[in-house]
């Protein structure tokens, strides 16, 4: 692990940041449209003409980057009727529609952007990515939406 100068009690950051520095070392050459959508290959759809200097693509961006979303990891999913919930209590098991070491779904806002496995660091679960949504393909699924 690399020796920084943060605190001991980071809540396992470093260990998440060594993990992602691990997984980009595995990447070795990655393909061009494997950028995602934060890349510095941005379409720029703002002309000259518009009035905006050449830097407001980049201060437009800036302005969204920290609104915090809700990211979360699907298992499966089932239809139950309503007496089926009342009648649940500890250890009763509900079967969901996936299959054990299928792919789990992540979602941003109930969108889903990525598929990946269950990994664990430190005694807590994470999510390595193993195939991500093309930003054209989210774009295209939530106007459908």
């Amino acid at each position: 692990m690399a020796t920084d100068d943060k605190p001991a009690e980071d809540d396992g950051l470093a260990d998440w940041a060594e993990a992602l520095m691990e997984q980009k070392s595995t990447d070795t050459a990655a393909s061009p449209e494997s950028g995602g959508v934060l890349s510095e290959d941005l379409p720029r759809n703002h002309s000259s003409s518009s009035g905006y200097n050449s830097d407001a693509p980049i201060n437009d961006i800036n302005r969204v980057l920290d609104i915090p979303v809700l990211l979360s990891v699907e298992l499966g999913r089932t239809k139950v009727p309503i007496k089926h919930i009342l009648q649940l209590g500890q250890g009763s098991v509900v079967e969901l529609d996936a299959l054990a070491g299928e792919p789990m779904d992540v979602l941003v806002n109930g969108y889903l952007i990525a598929q990946g496995e269950v990994v664990v660091v430190n005694d807590k679960f994470g999510i390595r990515l193993t195939d991500v949504v093309t930003p054209s393909e989210r774009l295209r699924r939530v106007s459908k939406g």
